[in-house]
């Protein structure tokens, strides 16, 4: 099965990233989250209501809406710092990406561990400006403002079409597809990953670390 892609390109100054990546990111998951699962039987279920609130920006006049889940927002606050600190460091070279991955599990043959199949990706690129003054961060601030209001305008759309997701399991291999650790919402299974252009090489979230060690059992 060949993944959905998405690519986002993005200019800014580096005291943006944060907020930048997770008002997309969260834009995203707001639609690839669902309530909690109740099942009466196996393949028979209800499913619970999701909460969500909005989140005004500091570094831009920028608004978005995410999910109420005080677990789900600490992931990605988590991964996206541990991207915009490498990007923002002298290594970097000041360009990057980072990528959203949903994906599901396969089952496979014994002794074989679960395959893991990608079914959508969202990658932003971004490139750091050096602002020099007062009236260039204005500029800035503005512009990005203008520019995700389009990107945020895009993925909206794209959600509305009617695309590929998957089918919703039987209650034994309800976390086969979805991510059933969150206590108040149920998102898709999902992971980052990132990668600056300097000399350090691909960095991997600590999120891809924690599912590559559940998939193959192995001590990292």
């Amino acid at each position: 099965m060949n993944a959905r892609s998405q690519t986002i390109d993005l200019r800014m100054e580096g005291r943006q990233v944060d907020e930048a990546v997770l008002s997309i990111f969260h834009t995203i998951l707001f639609h690839r989250s669902l309530g909690k699962f109740m099942y009466t039987e196996e393949a028979m279920y209800s499913v619970g209501t999701i909460g969500y609130r909005d989140v005004d920006c500091d570094f831009f006049d920028f608004t978005y809406v995410c999910c109420t889940s005080p677990r789900l927002e600490e992931t990605l606050r988590r991964e996206i710092s541990n991207f915009s600190r490498q990007l923002r460091s002298n290594d970097s070279g000041g360009t990057g990406q980072i990528s959203l991955e949903f994906f599901q599990r396969k089952k496979t043959r014994w002794p074989f561990q679960t395959d893991c199949i990608p079914w959508e990706v969202w990658t932003i690129r971004l490139e750091l400006l050096t602002l020099t003054n007062e009236d260039d961060w204005l500029v800035c601030r503005e512009r990005v403002s203008d520019m995700l209001t389009d990107k945020i305008f895009c993925i909206t759309q794209s959600m509305n079409r009617h695309d590929y997701v998957p089918k919703i399991p039987n209650q034994t291999e309800l976390d086969m597809v979805f991510d059933t650790t969150y206590p108040d919402i149920q998102p898709y299974l999902f992971q980052f990953k990132f990668s600056t252009a300097g000399p350090s090489g691909t960095s991997v979230g600590n999120t891809v670390k924690k599912l590559i060690k559940e998939t193959l059992n192995v001590s990292l």
